[in-house]
């Protein structure tokens, strides 16, 4: 399955360090490295919202990037392989590019989307995603963006498995006996009912019996509430 491919332009960087890519981050660069076929790695830099636009509008996992370095020849077919966000501002912080070829197969993480409404779900069941992404072999161009998974024919205690999935022409690396989804029945929490406890006097009755003695002693004490709040005549 071939899809169009993004572009990304970079540049050659010296200082690498802490001290140097927060100087690269607060000029409007975000600190970056290529790697891949047994070469070195290479420091470069993108710019932040160059990079920000692209991966709005991309799965970085699965989209190959035509990387231009600046001084390059020609660009170079890369794959998102890390992204390092802060974690509370979401700023990228650094991303790792590996460099790819077309006519070699890689390994990569496909996403999992589930589709449609599990009739279990309408039974009182509840629908959990054990596996979010499967791993697949395949050349560059034939990265699916993700796989559908729809999920409406399933029924409480149902399960789809790995196997169960429409991956086309790629190569599924993970068992196919592993779950993907399941609907599981409602959780019900038992509540123990403590016992009540009988005075002596209804000690051996039982039923009737012991629900009229309830009821006699329920009257008697309402009476005595009420000739407890009668106020004294005045005299």
């Amino acid at each position: 399955m071939s899809k169009e491919q993004a572009t990304l332009r970079a540049r050659p960087r010296t200082e690498t360090g802490k001290t140097a890519a927060r100087q690269l981050r607060r000029n409007g660069s975000v600190p970056a490295v290529v790697y891949g076929h047994g070469d070195e790695s290479r420091p470069l830099a993108v710019d932040t919202h160059e990079l920000e636009r692209l991966l709005s509008r991309i799965h970085a996992a699965t989209t190959v990037i035509a990387l231009e370095v600046q001084g390059g020849a020609e660009a170079q077919q890369v794959l998102i392989r890390e992204i390092q966000r802060h974690p509370f501002r979401r700023d990228v912080l650094h991303v790792d590019f590996f460099h790819i070829r077309a006519d070699e197969v890689i390994r990569v993480s496909i996403p999992l989307r589930l589709e449609g409404h599990a009739k279990g779900v309408e039974a009182g069941g509840i629908l959990q995603q054990i596996r979010h992404e499967i791993e697949v072999e395949c050349l560059p161009g034939e990265i699916p963006d993700d796989f559908r998974v729809d999920v409406s024919a399933l029924d409480i205690g149902d399960s789809i498995h790995v196997g169960d999935i429409d991956t086309g022409s790629v190569t599924v690396l993970d068992e196919a006996d592993l779950s993907v989804c399941s609907v599981v029945p409602p959780t019900v929490i038992e509540v123990e009912e403590e016992e009540e406890e009988l005075p002596p006097e209804f000690e051996g009755l039982e039923g009737e019996e012991l629900e009229a003695a309830k009821e006699a002693a329920r009257e008697a004490a309402e009476a005595e509430d009420e000739e407890s709040e009668e106020e004294p005549e005045e005299k």
